[in-house]
């Protein structure tokens, strides 16, 4: 039995491991090919690596940062792409404060206050998931047109002050896992409901928060079609809209410069899932527990 059990594991290793080489090949081909020379990218057949340590080019990342073919310093002091980037991390800490606060809200409502007609409500804010984003972005193109908001990026951030439906659901799950014993606590001791929510619900829900808040900012950090649609100022431009306009600006693609872009837009995700994968993890785990 335990030579069975012994070998199910080493499988099971086995496997996972497989798996993860997958998984990661194409990241570190993405990383191995931002360093090459633009000829070695299109060699046949395929070199992982560059050639010799001598063809390494670090200078690829400063060539895309810096992109002098495409930046007037007199018209603009920061260079585009880090321009790209401001613009992206704009969006993002607009959108991640309004979804927390939104979200965390709306569930709360629902999970923790009882009133007339909760649970339809609640049910025909799940059913709203199972509508394509194209079925309605022509409707909702017009009313951010007529309220004049095209060509900014309001139509980037605003929505996300107004709840998501799975985003929802998820606190509303957490929320119900929270003892009502402690809510009834704090209102015995006079706490109005916003002073519940604040002062004993939030600061027991932060795995959950976490998680959205991770969730969202994935979303506006990968984002294409919403820039794409709204966005018309070339210097308004987020990253992922960007790095399609660095690719066409250039005729043939330049793929080294390309990979070098590509990587610098996906270090940053790496890096805040680095750091915040314990809480990811306890959030999504603690959610699906006695949801």
């Amino acid at each position: 039995m335990a030579a069975k059990s012994l070998l199910g594991k080493l499988l099971a290793l086995l496997a996972l491991s497989a798996l993860s080489v997958t998984f990661i090949a194409p990241l570190a081909w993405m990383i191995l090919t931002s360093l090459k020379p633009l000829d070695e990218t299109m060699s046949m057949p395929p070199k992982w690596l560059p050639s010799s340590v001598e063809t390494i080019q670090w200078e690829n990342y400063v060539k895309v940062i810096v992109d002098k073919d495409r930046w007037d310093p007199d018209e603009d002091p920061v260079p585009p792409f880090l321009r790209y980037g401001l613009n992206t991390l704009y969006l993002v800490v607009l959108g991640v404060v309004g979804t927390v606060i939104s979200n965390a809200l709306i569930a709360y409502g629902f999970a923790r206050i009882r009133w007339p007609g909760r649970d339809v409500v609640f049910a025909l804010t799940l059913a709203t998931m199972m509508i394509p984003f194209p079925v309605i972005m022509v409707p909702v193109f017009a009313i951010f047109r007529e309220l004049g908001w095209v060509g900014s990026f309001k139509p980037l951030w605003v929505p996300a002050w107004f709840g998501s439906a799975f985003n929802i659901f998820l606190l509303r799950q957490f929320f119900r896992t929270i003892p009502t014993e402690l809510s009834d606590a704090a209102r015995i001791d006079g706490c109005s409901e916003l002073g519940i929510f604040w002062n004993v619900v939030v600061p027991l829900s932060k795995p959950a928060l976490a998680v959205v808040a991770l969730f969202h900012f994935m979303y506006v950090w990968n984002d294409f079609l919403g820039p794409l649609i709204y966005l018309t100022d070339q210097k308004m431009f987020t990253l992922s809209l960007g790095l399609q306009f660095y690719q066409s600006q250039h005729g043939g693609t330049e793929w080294n410069l390309l990979m070098a872009a590509s990587t610098l837009i996906v270090l940053p995700l790496i890096v805040v899932f680095f750091f915040t994968q314990r809480s990811f993890i306890q959030g999504i785990s603690l959610t699906g527990l006695k949801g």
